[in-house]
């Protein structure tokens, strides 16, 4: 399927590893000009190579986006890279250790920056030129789990990370519609849990295997975690031409998770 990305240029938020380095590999063989942030510049750079910046022009920003004005300062530098941006993909987040549902509010307000005050702060810069030309494209990365609510079971996740994944998914669905009109499109995934090499569900199959497998039985019907491959494919759809009708879209590509 020709998505009509060829040529577009793309930002990509958290970038480096596991599901953002999926989607970058995946906009770049679609023919994307890449501009990559995370704050791992080794790894940046080593995808840019990889990704072949000396005949696409991809470009990269290390940064740690927690930082006050931080969000800002990386906008405008895509931007100054670009001479605009078409594509943006939102895939900074976690739960940062927060799991007292009775926690400090600034808990819950560290949460709540990481998983979606960042990308609105970027999104102040980058779609207003968007709006102005008529074609834009802004994918974020939620959860299942903002639907779900804090999932029962042996590895429930911590509710800051929940109820900011929750209203991520509330500014999609109000900023979709606030700026269809200009064909400006906002959408968002909701993966359920992945399997990616050194993170959590890598460590608890090695500590806990047959804990694991009893989650996976009660939670997950298709009987597997999820790959960070299987989600890029559908962020590179709602990044795309295609897209135009997805206006507040928020897509579960979740293993048919309960």
């Amino acid at each position: 399927m020709d998505l009509r990305l060829k040529g577009k240029k793309a930002l990509i938020v958290g970038a480096s590893k596991n599901i953002g380095a999926a989607i970058a590999q995946n906009l770049a063989d679609e023919g994307c000009k890449l501009f990559l942030i995370a704050r791992d510049e080794s790894k940046l750079k080593d995808m840019c190579h990889s990704l072949g910046d000396k005949q696409a022009g991809h470009g990269y920003l290390a940064m740690d986006l927690r930082k006050e004005g931080e969000p800002t300062e990386a906008a405008q530098e895509a931007m100054r890279w670009a001479g605009g941006v078409d594509v943006v993909i939102h895939n900074v987040g976690g739960g940062l250790g927060y799991k007292d549902v009775l926690g400090p509010v600034g808990d819950w307000e560290d949460a709540w920056r990481f998983n979606v005050g960042i990308a609105i702060e970027m999104n102040r810069i980058l779609i207003p030129p968007m709006r102005q030309k008529k074609w834009g494209r802004v994918v974020h990365i939620s959860s299942i789990v903002a639907e779900l609510g804090e999932p029962f079971g042996e590895f429930s996740g911590a509710l800051p990370y929940v109820a900011a994944k929750a209203y991520m998914n509330a500014y999609v669905k109000g900023l979709g519609r606030a700026v269809a009109r200009d064909n400006v499109i906002v959408s968002g995934v909701m993966p359920g849990a992945l399997f990616s090499q050194g993170k959590f569900w890598d460590r608890m199959l090695k500590e806990n295997p047959l804990k694991v497998k009893d989650f996976i039985d009660h939670f997950y019907p298709v009987g597997r975690l999820g790959k960070p491959e299987e989600i890029a494919p559908f962020v590179s759809l709602l990044a795309s031409d295609l897209a135009g009708f997805a206006s507040g879209a928020l897509i579960p590509v979740s293993g048919g998770q309960v």
